[in-house]
């Protein structure tokens, strides 16, 4: 068992409350922090839902910034409605959902698309990223470990189906009490995105 290294401390910058309201109608208010000190100097958002002050193990949900999914209602992942359901999920519960400025599993927005490319010329979304000359996930949860650090959550439930996540974090000086899988969001468009994501990194899907 590896030992555990608490990341660096990274501090709350700024609190502001944000009304938030889905396409689908769903509504809710938030308190959004911005933060200093991290790692990778990239501007990662924090987003406290429902009852977090009063939850002693809140649950949490690391998102990677999609802006195809997440914005433009892309198909090819599974990346909006995921975030879509956790912020429901969350607030019900009282945690928080972490926005992290990964896109495209950390190799960026142009990379990503030029992956979309090779995938529609046959490969997969892993081999695709390869052929680009880049790792099958790029990302890093250090950040998200010093903010929940500086959020006093160093002990949460975790809402994933990446094991990778789970990792990271408790390597960072993070507590996983429990870990809650997302439902699977099928599509004609990314079953064989989906596919992927279990043959290749072991994600907890069932479909």
């Amino acid at each position: 068992m590896s030992l555990k290294v608490q990341a660096p401390a990274a501090e709350i910058r700024t609190q502001v409350r944000v009304p938030f309201r889905f396409p689908d109608g769903y509504t809710t208010t938030a308190d959004v922090f911005t933060f200093t000190g991290l790692v990778d100097g990239k501007e990662h958002l924090a987003i406290g839902l429902g009852d977090y002050r009063d939850n002693p193990i809140p649950l949490v949900r690391p998102h990677s910034e999609c802006l195809t999914g997440d914005v433009f209602g892309s198909e090819r992942c599974d990346c909006g409605p995921q975030l879509r359901e956790a912020v429901e999920h969350i607030a019900q519960t009282g945690g928080f959902l972490l926005y992290l400025r990964q896109e495209g599993r950390g190799i960026g927005l142009y990379a990503k698309l030029d992956a979309y490319a090779l995938q529609d010329a046959g490969l997969d979304t892993y081999a695709a990223n390869r052929a680009l000359g880049h790792g099958d996930d790029e990302r890093d949860y250090t950040a998200a470990a010093q903010m929940l650090a500086a959020l006093d959550a160093t002990k949460i439930k975790l809402l994933t189906n990446n094991p990778d996540k789970v990792a990271q974090l408790e390597e960072a000086g993070i507590t996983v009490d429990e870990t809650l899988p997302t439902q699977v969001h099928l599509s004609t468009s990314n079953a064989r995105y989906l596919r992927a994501k279990v043959d290749h990194t072991k994600h907890t899907l069932v479909f």
